[in-house]
Parts: C-alpha cells; structure tokens; sequence
C-alpha cells in the first residue's frame, strides 16, 4: 500500500507528464514502470500521451538494464479509458487517421520491445486502453479490472491491433462476440476466457511487480529469445517455427548467462546473469 500512496503524491507533483517513467530499486532492480497520468481524462489516449508515451519505447528498446516492463495507471479507477474522444471531434478524417496509425504503430513497438511485458489493468481498460493490455506479454487484471471493446458502439471498430491480436488471444468466435456485442468483462470473467493471465483480489499493481520480480533470477537473454521465438513462431506453421526456434536458441548458445547458469546448478548456487 505504501507504494500506491507514494506514487499518487509523486505524480501530482509532476502532472505535467502523462505518461512517468520509474525505474524501481534494491531487490525490484530491473524492473520498469510504465504508468499513465492524465486523470482529467481517465488516461484517455490523446496526442500528448501517445507522444510521451513512445519516446519511453524508444529509450527501453537498447536499454540493458531494463528487464521487464510494466505499464500500469496511477488513476484511480481507470487503466486507460481508450482514445481521447474529445480531442478527436477536433480532427480532419485525415488526422484522424494519422493519429490512429500512430496509435496502431506505438502498440507494435511495445509488443515488440524485447523483454518481457505485463500490463497491471485496475479499473477501465477500454477499446485503445483493452488493445494496449493486449500487446503486453502477460496481463494481471485487479478486482476492478473492466475489460472490453465498445467501440461498434460508436460505429467504429477497434483500430490499433485489437481485431487481429483478441483473436489470437481467446479464439475467432468469442473475439466475434466481444467486439459485436462491446461487452465488457470483469477481472473473473476476463480470466475466464482467457483475455488476462491472472485476476487478483486486490489491486494488480502489487501482483504485478511480484511477478516481474520472479523474473529477475531468469537469464535476460533467455527471455528476450523466448518471447521471440513464441511471437513470430506461433504465426508460422510448425516446420517453420521450428526453424525459428532453432535459430533463437543458437543465440543462447554462446552467451556468459548460460555458462554461468550451468556453473551455478554444478556448484548449487543461485545464478547471476549479466544478460551477457
């Protein structure tokens, strides 16, 4: 709890910055936050955000010591309300799809960013902010987590990947059915279907840090090759996944982590990985 309150403060003080980038210290060394504050707007995803937003991609992509990411919202009651509807209405058609391929662009760029992700959903996460929680690598939605699509609603569809990777995630037939119908989900409901790894019974923040911290002690290298593997294998049929697993695991080969790793099960130690 001392976190959260801490965090609040810390933001106010700050609140010109929409999206806050924290590097977290001692034993949680390695892990990196990602936190969305625009509470006049519920994290809704306007211009300034996304900007912020995608300059910290870009500053995590070459960053070493960053071992794994979570994006989590210091609003309470909201992980992100989707697009800024307000600031839309202002926009030609044009800039309006300018902004949408942005959007599309910074959801791919954190997919993509080579270690582990983890969306901590407490409160809304809504159309964009549902499609951002899909990108992550891992999702822990909290016990006020709301998850959903509603964007035929507005008689428009998901726009930023949300068509392609809910599909993938849960299944062709209940992605049908969550984007027709704008349903939303619950934290149990979303775990139900499979949309959120975990749903805890408090907030998903805390949840979430302890499990990036089970990470720290899992070679760095080894990870960003597993995620990898998994993301472009499991679009390629088997005979050619294989082929792509092979080489990710040559890249493991030749690294310091794994010799030391062999060393620390000889000597019956606990390993220490350099991502080296």
């Amino acid at each position: 709890m001392w976190r959260i309150k801490f965090n609040r403060i810390h933001f106010r003080s700050i609140s010109s910055h929409e999206c806050i980038l924290e590097r977290l210290k001692g034993d949680e060394a390695g892990i990196v936050k990602l936190t969305f504050y625009r509470p006049k707007a519920k994290n809704a995803l306007g211009s300034n955000l996304l900007n912020e937003f995608r300059a910290h991609l870009q500053t995590l992509r070459t960053d070493s010591s960053a071992r794994v990411v979570i994006v989590n919202s210091a609003v309470e009651g909201v992980f992100c309300a989707g697009a800024d509807l307000k600031e839309r209405a202002t926009m030609t058609p044009e800039q309006v799809s300018a902004f949408v391929h942005s959007l599309r662009a910074s959801f791919t760029e954190f997919e993509e960013l080579p270690m582990p992700t983890i969306a901590a959903i407490d409160g809304f996460a809504l159309g964009g902010g549902g499609e951002l929680a899909l990108a992550a690598d891992i999702r822990i939605a909290g016990e006020k987590a709301k998850i959903g699509f509603p964007e035929t609603n507005l008689a428009i569809i998901p726009g930023a990947g949300g068509t392609q990777r809910l599909p993938r995630l849960i299944g062709v037939p209940k992605a049908k059915e969550l984007i027709f119908t704008g349903a939303i989900l619950d934290s149990k409901q979303a775990l139900q279907v499979g949309l959120v790894n975990k749903a805890v019974d408090a907030s998903a923040l805390p949840a979430s840090i302890e499990f990036a911290k089970g990470l720290l002690n899992k070679g760095p290298i080894a990870l960003q090759m597993a995620k990898l593997a998994i993301n472009h294998g499991s679009q390629l049929d088997l005979a050619n996944g294989m082929v792509f697993e092979k080489a990710c695991y040559a890249q493991v080969i030749p690294t310091q982590d794994r010799l030391e790793g062999l060393q620390a099960f000889k000597e019956k130690r606990a390993p220490v990985y350099k991502g080296k």
